[in-house]
């Protein structure tokens, strides 16, 4: 097995002000991070900065406008470098959902009664709540793929059952953002390519981006989607889609802009601060493969530096993985849904579903709230793997997920607290 990167956890930390806040004179554990993660100084200041010195809309001829220009060209290239494709198949938009929305609207254009829509039980409802919804106004047949309920994890037979050369549509996520799964994401591609050819492949790479490198060619995918503030930067959105595909779809747009990728695709002023800070997040990241956070490596170009920040990211991160289902494993009252072996960490993200035995998934939260513990409840609007779980109707899940800059000591207070918490009763509490 190769041995993955080291990261300066301690160095990473000190980059991060919203890691120094307390609660009562403890610090706060962020464990809410597959609900969007925090910010490095930089991309604080890079917004800022933005605000301060350049802030115009596009096209002008004087200063501060060519400016903007030029941040929002930067901020193509970095994300072409960070998905491994080109600035011009890289689209930016308010958020994921927006996007896959504004796409499947193209699409729907294009579909005839017949034509079958795939999606899956696994993934959040911006990637599945389009694509309904394009199967209902065009009247298309929308096939659902199941999830494994041993482990939460894609059901492959299901998904070789439902295609067929009639898909038009197969929309999959690379990572759950529920309970963790990691999809085995060229098995998906290769099934769908030798099932239904005609198919454009939709990828959600939200929870992905964060904890794995994307290289979009080595995939195979034909469009896909993340957030940058689930990956330590600002609100923003972005679409990568294969050139060809970005123009050859009927895209809606105001008639003053370019009908040309990819600005074709982006609909009024875009936050250009945004994607000042956007640009700062992936220098970030690039920079743990550099070597400034601790990753020991000199890389002259960005995406090189990026597969090696990246992989220091993700060695950590399996320790993480390894350390909370290892202890997890030991404490009464408490369920785990999705994969529950030490040994499979790389087939899942630091992202994890539980309850406690009699206690309601908000009442947990606040109990670790007050404790200084951030984490999430709910259905995370991973809507169909709640209702697939039985646990929609009784509050969804606890969602304790944790990123790079957590500490095995973090961890080990999630732990600590959720066990004092299972065997207290936690308080009152709604069913279980």
């Amino acid at each position: 097995m190769v041995k993955l990167r080291d990261l300066d956890v301690a160095n990473v930390r000190r980059q991060f002000p919203a890691l120094a806040r307390a609660t009562d004179g403890r610090p706060v554990v962020f464990a809410d991070a597959p609900g969007g993660t925090q910010t490095p100084e930089r991309v604080i200041e890079a917004m800022a900065a933005y605000l301060r010195e350049h802030n115009a809309n596009t096209g002008g001829a004087f200063a501060t406008s060519r400016e903007t220009d030029e941040i929002i060209a930067e901020g193509r290239s970095a994300a072409a470098d960070l998905l491994g494709g080109i600035p011009d198949e890289c689209v930016f938009g308010q958020n994921m959902t927006t996007l896959a929305f504004a796409l499947s609207r193209s699409v729907a254009a294009t579909l005839s009664p017949g034509d079958e829509v795939v999606v899956t039980q696994l993934d959040h409802d911006a990637n599945i709540a389009p694509w309904l919804a394009i199967g209902a106004e065009a009247g298309a047949t929308v096939r659902w793929v199941d999830l494994r309920e041993a482990d939460c994890t894609l059901d492959m037979n299901s998904l070789s059952a439902v295609l067929s050369p009639r898909a038009r549509v197969v929309a999959f996520t690379l990572a759950s953002n529920a309970v963790g799964s990691v999809t085995a994401a060229h098995e998906v591609v290769a099934l769908v390519r030798e099932r239904s050819p005609r198919a454009m492949i939709v990828a959600d790479a939200v929870q992905f981006a964060p904890h794995r490198l994307i290289d979009v060619r080595a995939l195979g995918v034909d469009v896909l989607f993340f957030s940058p503030y689930k990956f330590f930067g600002p609100h923003l959105g972005i679409m990568w889609g294969r050139k060809p595909l970005l123009e050859s779809l009927p895209a809606y747009r105001v008639r003053p802009q370019y009908d040309r990728s990819p600005e074709r695709w982006e609909t009024g002023t875009l936050s250009h601060e945004a994607i000042a800070g956007f640009v700062a997040t992936v220098e970030y990241v690039a920079d743990l493969g550099r070597g400034a956070g601790g990753a020991g490596a000199t890389v002259s170009d960005r995406r090189g530096a990026l597969i090696q920040g990246m992989d220091a990211v993700q060695g950590h991160e399996r320790v993480l993985i390894r350390r909370f289902l290892g202890r997890l494993a030991d404490v009464p009252g408490i369920r785990l849904w999705g994969i529950a072996d030490p040994l499979r960490a790389h087939q899942r993200t630091p992202t994890f579903a539980i309850r406690l035995q009699g206690c309601s998934p908000r009442a947990t939260t606040e109990a670790l709230g007050r404790r200084g513990i951030f984490a999430w409840d709910g259905n995370y609007f991973a809507l169909a793997v709640m209702e697939r779980l039985g646990l929609e109707a009784t509050g969804g899940a606890v969602r304790v997920g944790f990123c790079h800059y957590n500490t095995i000591q973090e961890v080990d207070r999630v732990v600590d607290e959720l066990a004092e918490l299972s065997q207290a009763g936690a308080g009152p509490m709604g069913p279980g």
